[in-house]
């Protein structure tokens, strides 16, 4: 239950603390359900965080399920303080410390190769090589 301070301490104090301009996250939770908590995230690094996901997710079933997990209440609680998901660049988003017309900005400014954000695409590709050796494409 460390995504936010694991998150965070990826980018303090390291070499690239000072030119990182904003977060990019695909997806609020890692590991399952380790969810980020993104206004705490984005004041702790004074930058903005924007989460996206290539759909919709289904919350009902998200809530269903993180009500049979040991602390599953304060997981809800803080993918509802995040925010609503809206559909900006052709992806669904949710944001911390950036208006939608800033985040639409960036994420078309990134986009190369579909809507995707090109760090994300690249980030998974990385992950992907290192675990299994090779992406299945869902990058």
């Amino acid at each position: 239950d460390d995504a936010t301070d694991a998150v965070a301490a990826l980018l303090e104090g390291s070499r690239f603390d000072g030119h990182v301009q904003a977060v990019l996250l695909q997806g609020i939770a890692f590991g399952g359900f380790n969810v980020v908590d993104l206004p705490a995230l984005a004041e702790r690094l004074a930058r903005p965080v924007i989460v996206v996901a290539r759909k919709e997710p289904r919350w009902e079933k998200i809530r269903s399920a993180l009500e049979k997990v040991p602390g599953g209440a304060a997981k809800w609680a803080r993918i509802e303080r995040a925010g609503p998901m809206e559909p900006l660049a052709g992806l669904w988003v949710q944001r911390a410390g950036i208006d939608a017309a800033d985040a639409e900005a960036t994420l078309a400014l990134h986009a190369r190769y579909g809507s995707l954000p090109e760090p994300l695409r690249v980030a998974h590709l990385l992950g992907a090589a290192l675990v299994r050796g090779h992406s299945h494409g869902g990058a």
